[in-house]
């Protein structure tokens, strides 16, 4: 591929931002993406008429698609060039957000998540690549900072945007407002990025890819087939988890055989990567698997619109924002071991405060509680990735930063999934109303169900003529339903702290900037989806 000639200032100079501007516009498409989806599961819920479970896999499907792409594009790259394969994923991820706002169904609205996920998984690598080599690795740090732009932004206005788009206009917008970003993204793409040659690469492992993908996506679906079926022992549970389960045991063996496996399973030798991976595993299933659930809570249980669902969970974003740069600087000079566990009981105590919900809980304590887990939130992801990556020699960062970003992306897949099989679960345990059933499917409605519609269509209440009683009931049960999920969140941060004491708490040589040039020694950083 073409070099770009290495700058010598450590300033970013009017290219290199021009490059820049390309790579941020399309973070800032995939970044808010999701988090505007976010707010809007509830109202996937009433509009297509599914259980939280399914309409949870409108992020589930997004984000395995993108743990599918993100050790394609470096292949992918080499083979057909960066500016080529941006331009398709961005192009990718504009038409998959048209298409979902086509669908009239929540299979079809998934299936074109899973279009989406494909474009936006290559824009945050690719988009590393490209301005690591406009800009050189001695630039690496202010790039960085470029890029931590949408990262901190997107956890605040991507809810509260959600938000109001829903309540002015309808959820369709969430998906169409990325049209004219997408069509101006790929004009600026064309004439701001430079050209680049193709270039033959390593050999792609396909047959690794066929068994991991399926085989994830196969034992999710069946997880997330639980609450609707009610028993392990029906075939649409054990039959997708037997499937899958099988796959990926079958790729873990075989991936120690190839020479450019997908996933260089070998690496876990490094004693810090692995326990940096497994502290991040842990922390992702319970994080990002309960921060589907704030939104919902506003919305479902107290009646919230999605706009003021959005802003009451903007604490989270801001507290983040303010540790994330200083979290960065420490973790140059201060071993994680020493830091992350702060942050961690941070996060713990956030967390606790949700596990004792109900249905009058003061607003006030809830946004402090988001705000000071975002504290922690801020203080833990950065530090753990340098940590996992750190100590590795500068022919293995490149594989063992595809590796992280992979299992983050997984954790974040089988967190979405465990917790609206909990809440789902929880809900579907509430008493049944005698005598009324769902329009839709025709069975009984149940007070925690009749409730939460109530709450965000509140003329069912002429339509299923109850007692005021009875919606209280209900509302207080789905409240203990968040509760109890949440406990289970709590109790894997928690878990979380038993990896995160054996992280490296005395500093050890990097070995990132070996050699003249480190390119392709550069840590690629993918946000969490």
């Amino acid at each position: 591929m073409t070099q770009q000639p290495v700058a010598t200032s450590t300033k970013l100079d009017a290219a290199v931002l021009k490059v820049a501007g390309v790579v941020v516009l399309g973070a800032i498409m995939s970044i808010l993406d999701v988090t505007v989806v976010s707010v809007a599961l509830p109202t996937f819920q009433s509009e297509f008429d599914a259980s939280y479970a399914r309409v949870a896999w409108t992020m589930t499907g997004y984000t395995l698609a993108l743990a599918t792409v993100i050790p394609l594009s470096g292949w992918a790259a080499d083979r057909f060039g960066t500016k080529r394969l941006y331009m398709v994923a961005l192009a990718l991820f504009t038409i998959g957000s048209g298409l979902c706002a086509t669908a009239d169904s929540i299979g079809e609205l998934i299936a074109w998540r899973v279009v989406q996920g494909l474009g936006g998984g290559m824009l945050m690598p690719l988009g590393m690549t490209i301005m690591t080599r406009a800009a050189g690795p001695h630039r690496i740090g202010r790039l960085m900072a470029v890029l931590g732009i949408p990262m901190l932004l997107g956890p605040i206005t991507g809810p509260i945007l959600g938000g109001w788009l829903i309540d002015v206009a309808s959820w369709h917008w969430i998906f169409l407002i990325n049209l004219p970003i997408g069509v101006v993204a790929l004009i600026y793409a064309q004439l701001a990025l430079p050209k680049d040659n193709a270039e033959p690469s390593q050999s792609f492992d396909f047959l690794g890819m066929l068994m991991l993908s399926p085989g994830l996506a196969l034992f999710l679906y069946g997880i997330s087939t639980l609450p609707e079926t009610g028993t392990m022992a029906d075939t649409k549970v054990w039959l997708p988890m037997l499937a899958g389960g099988a796959l990926v045991i079958a790729f873990v063996a075989y991936s120690f055989r190839p020479r450019h496996p997908l996933l260089d399973l070998r690496l876990f030798r490094n004693r810090n990567l692995t326990i940096a991976s497994i502290t991040m595993f842990v922390f992702i299933i319970a994080f990002m698997g309960a921060g589907l659930l704030f939104p919902s809570y506003f919305l479902q249980v107290r009646g919230e619109t999605t706009l003021a669902a959005g802003l009451l969970i903007a604490p989270q974003g801001i507290g983040a924002m303010l540790t994330m740069p200083i979290a960065g600087t420490l973790a140059d000079r201060v071993p994680v071991g020493r830091t992350v566990p702060f942050a961690l009981v941070l996060i713990a105590a956030g967390f606790f405060t949700f596990t004792q919900l109900g249905t009058d809980t003061s607003y006030w304590l809830l946004c402090g509680s988001l705000f000071v887990m975002g504290l922690g939130m801020g203080g833990t992801m950065m530090p753990i990735m340098t940590s996992a990556l750190k100590t590795l020699s500068a022919a293995e960062v490149a594989r063992g930063s595809t590796l992280v970003n992979i299992l983050q992306q997984i954790g974040g897949s089988v967190g979405a999934a465990i917790m609206s099989v909990i809440l789902t679960s929880e809900l579907n345990g509430s008493r049944p109303i005698p005598g009324v059933t769902d329009p839709g499917t025709g069975a009984p409605l149940t007070e925690a169900q009749l409730a939460i519609a109530a709450q965000q269509r509140p003329e069912l209440i002429q339509q299923f003529p109850v007692p005021p009683s009875l919606i209280e009931r209900g509302l207080d049960y789905a409240a203990g339903a968040f509760s109890t999920t949440f406990w289970v969140a709590f109790g894997l941060v928690l878990l979380t702290f038993v990896p995160a004491v054996f992280l490296p708490r005395r500093r050890e040589p990097s070995h990132l900037l070996d050699g003249e040039t480190g390119e392709d020694k550069q840590p690629m950083v993918v946000p969490i989806h």
